[in-house]
């Protein structure tokens, strides 16, 4: 425990000296503290994820929140290694990225950074709800003030308002459920809660519900998903893929915390978990397809990516309902992993968008274009990142998917109609989710790495990213290559997590694939040694041959131009075509006329449907609720204290009569 109150410590202090001196050192001074910060919580962490130890601490504060148990188990202790690694690798990529925003103050941008960081860590192991609620709203404050870095922005400033209503509304829902489970238990400790969540009846799953939507909403499950498409693109790139990669994954964590407290789930709330998860791959994967912002675009993939580990953590609840131990384990060991490789490749991914937009200033897709040449080293490290997202072995991505479509596999032992049909259908649609990302992120690196520029902006960068950023960069890709190449090591990582998650005791490593995965490896790593052999004999093949290069045949057109080849829109446009029942379409059509007409013009923007026909509608009509109420706040100053003494003589009368 000495380790995490130090590392704790140091975050904290971290950001307490940010605020202290120049802002040339302020990044320099974050990456110094997050490094040994980092090296004391993963070495905490991996100490009981290997020997499956808790640790336990408590320390009282005054009322209301009383006794605050801090207890680090292998679920907790997974969370704190995932938030402390995959922190500290933006920490270090915005030092070089920062360096762009000459005219910005960094007085507390960096403060707010370290404050995320070490919130996120205190909310998986803090087991007391009032202290649990106080460190949410710690960690949802300051990552709004990073969201509105560029607040002189009026999209930035909207995005950020945004997701701050979102956030309080995630409160009071995680709040309404916290209420419920003490009222019920008489105590705000989680471990008080297991008696409440062990009484079979419509209560216990309302309130796991109820807890669900707070967490969803931080997560991004649909329909609690539509801050997240806003946020990701106003905020700058390293903070995009923090709140991406690890902070929507505290969510997760909630969850999953909840589903610890409960034991055996019920059928109906194991069914919904993965119905919404099914829900939210396929519905954050198609309105991917549609966006021409890649920030956008990689934030309605981590729409999709919650639904996968979602996915996992169903197939597990179920495997708990039946006590079919290996789709349990499968279920929750794939979940885990996956949360683990999404923060990896999602961070690779948005870093490298950040790279992009650092030396375009745009990140609409269809103004790039052939920067493939002028910025290799991003573009391959995109490509890696590419390929990971969309499942391809040998790398991470593929691991952790593999394990839930084994656990959908399994679950057909089950011998039940009810599960044969769901999981048929659960097997069917992520094997379509995994389709339409290949086709995403074929549109994406076609439109923006290769090809020829369309726009100045892309025809005018003159070099790769900085030393810094693709040094960071290169680290994810690293991880990238050994989960896929070295899987046993890493669903080992997951085994006492998993074993928390399932009340088991016993051993349960039999049930566990490693031998499948010892396999998956040596396939892996016979597949690289095989393609390496192939490129060193086809090199030496074609050392002293004579190559020439020939264009190919244009029509007799001799000067290429970037309208001749595909964007973003023509690419992905047969396709989307089919599921335009899905979008909230709006077009803008100008018809050539005449003989010799001069300009035409169509332009067509696919909206989001939920947030277009409910959200839009809702917050409408509360904005006009609100208004017929203005006349309270007429800045009269004598109606202000009218006000206030009338909430004091209401405030006598109570206290009166109570």
């Amino acid at each position: 425990m000495v380790l995490f109150l130090a590392g704790i410590f140091l975050l904290f202090a971290g950001g307490i000296t940010s605020l202290l001196v120049r802002d040339q050192i302020k990044p320099f001074i974050s990456v110094v503290f997050s490094f040994f910060s980092t090296l004391l919580l993963s070495f905490m962490s991996l100490r009981i994820l290997f020997g499956g130890e808790t640790l336990t601490y408590s320390f009282g504060l005054p009322f209301p929140v009383g006794t605050v148990p801090v207890v680090i188990d292998p679920l907790s202790a997974f969370f704190i290694l995932l938030i402390s690694v995959m922190s500290f690798i933006p920490l270090v990529y915005s030092t070089g990225y920062i360096a762009s925003y000459k005219d910005k103050s960094l007085s507390s941008h960096y403060f707010f950074l370290m404050l995320l960081i070490c919130s996120m860590t205190l909310v998986t192991a803090v087991q007391n709800a009032v202290f649990f609620l106080i460190v949410w709203e710690i960690m949802s404050l300051s990552s709004f003030f990073l969201v509105i870095f560029e607040d002189d922005k009026k999209e930035v400033l909207s995005a950020g308002m945004n997701y701050l209503i979102m956030m309080h509304i995630s409160v009071l829902f995680i709040m309404a459920g916290f209420i419920a489970l003490a009222m019920h238990s008489g105590s705000a400790d989680f471990s008080s809660f297991t008696g409440v969540f062990a009484k079979n009846g419509i209560l216990k799953d309302l309130i796991f519900i109820c807890l669900f939507a707070g967490f969803g909403i931080k997560s991004g499950f649909v329909p609690f998903h539509n801050w997240l498409p806003k946020a990701h693109p106003a905020a700058p790139s390293h903070v995009s893929s923090i709140m991406s990669g690890v902070m929507i994954k505290t969510g997760i964590y909630g969850v999953l915390r909840m589903i610890s407290l409960m034991g055996t789930p019920t059928l109906a709330v194991s069914y919904f978990v993965l119905g919404i998860s099914v829900l939210s791959a396929l519905y954050g994967v198609l309105y991917a397809i549609a966006q021409h912002d890649i920030k956008k675009l990689l934030a309605y993939h981590s729409i999709e990516n919650i639904g996968i580990i979602g996915m996992g953590m169903g197939i597990g609840m179920l495997g708990l309902v039946y006590g079919h131990a290996l789709l349990t384990v499968l279920g929750f060991a794939g979940a885990l992993l996956h949360v683990l490789n999404h923060s990896i490749f999602k961070e690779l991914l948005f870093l490298g968008a950040g790279s992009v937009y650092l030396k375009t200033k745009t990140r609409g897709i269809e103004k790039l274009g052939g920067l493939f040449k002028k910025m290799p080293c991003t573009g391959w490290l995109f490509l890696i990142g590419a390929f990971a997202i969309v499942g391809l072995p040998p790398l991470n991505g593929f691991i952790s998917e593999f394990l839930i479509y084994l656990g959908l596999l399994k679950g057909l032992e089950l011998m039940n109609i009810n599960i044969l049909v769901i999981f048929i259908l659960s097997f069917g649609s992520l094997a379509f989710v995994g389709s339409m990302a290949l086709l995403c992120f074929t549109k994406v690196f076609g439109a923006v790495f290769l090809g020829l520029p369309r726009s100045k902006e892309a025809r005018h960068v003159e070099n790769d990213s900085p030393f810094i950023m693709t040094v960071s960069m290169s680290a994810l890709a690293v991880l990238v290559f050994s989960i896929g190449l070295f899987p046993q090591y890493a669903v080992r990582l997951t085994f006492t997590a998993v074993q928390s998650l399932t009340g088991r005791t016993e051993n349960i490593s039999g049930t566990l694939p490693i031998d499948l995965m010892n396999i998956i490896s040596s396939i892996a790593l016979a597949f690289i040694a095989l393609a390496g052999i192939l490129l060193v004999i086809r090199k030496l093949s074609l050392k002293n041959s004579y190559q020439e290069s020939i264009k190919t045949w244009d029509c007799g057109y001799q000067a290429p131009d970037s309208r001749m080849q595909y964007s973003a829109s023509s690419y992905a446009a047969p396709f989307l075509s089919l599921f335009n029942p899905f979008f909230a379409v709006s077009s803008d059509t100008v018809k050539p006329a005449g003989y010799f007409p001069s300009a035409g013009r169509f332009k067509e923007k696919k909206r989001d449907i939920i947030e277009y026909y409910f959200i839009r509608r809702l917050t409408g009509y509360f904005d006009g609720l609100f208004k017929k109420f203005s006349w309270i706040q007429g800045g009269d100053t004598q109606l202000y204290i009218l006000y206030g003494v009338i909430f004091l003589i209401a405030a006598l009368i109570a206290v009166v009569v109570y």
